[in-house]
């Protein structure tokens, strides 16, 4: 009687050494990515891509050829977390940091990376303190990633008078904003919060302010006089109406 087939296993580290040492490495590259604002140039390789995510799969296509002269541009996601993301397709494992745990997160949810967006989390969660805890918020929100609001929430209603000094509450979407708003277990006296409300909106709205008042103190000028608008009846005159046509001011 045959002795059935038995499955070994070698070590799994030294594999998953040989695996990093190609992350972004140009050595048998078959596909450029340029990712970004700063526009870094980032080699990988296409077989490995494919085979692990299926948005890379449908990104990259079906070509055959060994080379791709023109890079893919992913103009959205930061240099950093991208090479994160490719450092858990190489090794199924990622080196995650507090500063930029979101924009990896980010990338897991856009990419379809289940168990990295889960790592993510977990990450998150460990190290969410008063000055990560909008941005996560926001994150949470914008993906539909409940468990991370509730989480965020339960923060920020114990540490709600820090947070709303934070720079991140301040760049918080309305969307975001609303829940915080409606929570009654905040630890912050209400004129307290309607002032961080305020401030919020200073901040979050000042384009609107910007477009509203021009709506309101100016009109259109005679544009066959070169006058593009002039003060409404009943505006003061400011420093800055110099800069309109002199005879509609």
């Amino acid at each position: 009687m045959e002795t059935p087939a038995l499955v070994v296993h070698g070590k799994a580290v030294p594999y998953s050494t040989a695996l990093g040492s190609l992350v972004n490495n140009p050595r048998y590259s078959d596909v450029r990515f340029v990712v970004g604002q700063e526009r870094q140039e980032v080699f990988a390789h296409r077989c490995l891509l494919a085979c692990r995510c299926n948005f890379f799969q449908r990104l990259l296509g079906v070509d055959p050829s060994p080379r791709v002269s023109s890079p893919v541009v992913l103009s959205t996601v930061p240099a950093e977390a991208f090479l994160a993301v490719l450092e858990f397709l190489y090794t199924n494992s990622v080196k995650l940091h507090r500063h930029s745990v979101l924009e990896v997160l980010t990338a897991a949810v856009e990419y379809g990376l289940e168990e990295l967006r889960e790592l993510c989390l977990e990450f998150v969660v460990k190290v969410l303190d008063v000055e990560l805890v909008c941005e996560a918020l926001q994150v949470a929100v914008t993906f539909g990633l409940g468990p991370l609001q509730e989480r965020c929430m339960t923060f920020l209603e114990a540490h709600t008078q820090e947070a709303l000094r934070t720079r991140g509450f301040l760049e918080l979407s309305a969307a975001a904003l609303l829940p915080l708003l409606r929570s009654d277990k905040l630890c912050v006296d209400e004129a307290e919060l309607v002032q961080a409300a305020w401030s919020w909106a200073r901040v979050g709205a000042v384009e609107q302010i910007v477009e509203a008042w021009k709506c309101h103190a100016l009109q259109k000028g005679h544009p066959a006089r070169g006058a593009l608008c002039r003060r409404r009846k009943g505006t003061l005159s400011r420093e800055h109406h110099r800069f309109l046509d002199p005879p509609f001011q």
